[in-house]
């Protein structure tokens, strides 16, 4: 199976060369794509440079800064492997977890699988309040979707490209993750979490959001859960989709039989 690793870029220079060494070192068939959202710092002058010396890597540039859900679009319509994974490119999250996202995929038992800071991997310790904002919106969250994640607004999320490309995408800042989330739960697929490592940074070392983000995700929970119809995807129905034909005649990637697509989410 190959990976497409999509890596939104804004003003990320200080990080950028030591983040995607780690993800082209990953032991995977892969493609990387990284989104320059019109970087003012040289990271487009960087990843044209590592595209030179690390084949997998590709360059996409927006002409203008649209936001990070805007560059996530931009990649997933390019993607072209098996497997998408979200990777952000300040160090926060480590490429070593990799096969902890993928293989519940690979494996055939799941269709999405979020990673968790929260499920005991090694983690830096800093902001008492971020956690406390992400507990909140996940717990909000999960009440409007019924599931039981611990870390909805994590970067780390796979997902089958038959899933991800199948979903029309709205939010140009930080509305990705909880619209992604919504419309997910509105759909068959199943959902698993896994513990993954996390290395916060602080505003010092670069990083972006803020309280404002995390009043905008409020905004986005209700909205994308409330104000959002379940068939709201590219296809008129997901038995359109491969994968999850699959799922529901009990064959997984590998020709074994797992759970339906049709069971109750994780």
């Amino acid at each position: 199976m190959t990976l497409s690793i999509i890596v939104p870029v804004y003003n990320e220079q200080r990080t950028l060369r030591a983040c995607l060494r780690r993800v082209a070192a990953v032991p995977f068939d892969k493609e990387i794509l990284v989104v320059d959202d019109a970087s003012t710092d040289g990271s487009r002058a960087i990843v044209q440079e590592m595209s030179a010396a690390y084949p997998s890597i590709r360059l996409l540039a927006h002409a203008r800064n649209r936001g990070k859900g805007a560059a996530l679009r931009t990649g997933i319509g390019e993607a072209a492997g098996d497997i998408v994974i979200i990777q952000d490119a300040d160090l926060e999250y480590d490429p070593a977890d990799y096969p902890a996202l993928v293989n519940p995929i690979a494996d055939g038992r799941a269709d999405v699988v979020f990673g968790s800071r929260f499920l005991g991997g090694e983690h830096r310790v800093l902001y008492f309040w971020h956690s406390v904002g992400n507990s909140l919106l996940t717990l909000l969250s999960n009440a409007f979707t019924n599931l039981n994640l611990t870390d909805m607004e994590t970067c780390y999320k796979a997902f089958r490209r038959e899933v991800i490309q199948n979903f029309v995408l709205e939010s140009d800042r930080f509305g990705f993750e909880p619209e992604i989330t919504a419309k997910v739960a509105k759909t068959p697929c199943v959902i698993y979490e896994v513990p993954i490592s996390y290395h916060g940074r602080t505003y010092a070392q670069g990083k972006k959001i803020t309280w404002r983000d995390g009043a905008a995700a409020f905004v986005h929970i209700i909205r994308f859960n409330l104000f959002r119809a379940p068939q709201q995807c590219r296809h008129q129905d997901w038995a359109s989709i491969p994968a999850l034909v699959e799922h529901q005649a009990g064959i997984g990637v590998h020709g074994l039989a797992h759970t339906s697509a049709l069971a109750p989410h994780v």
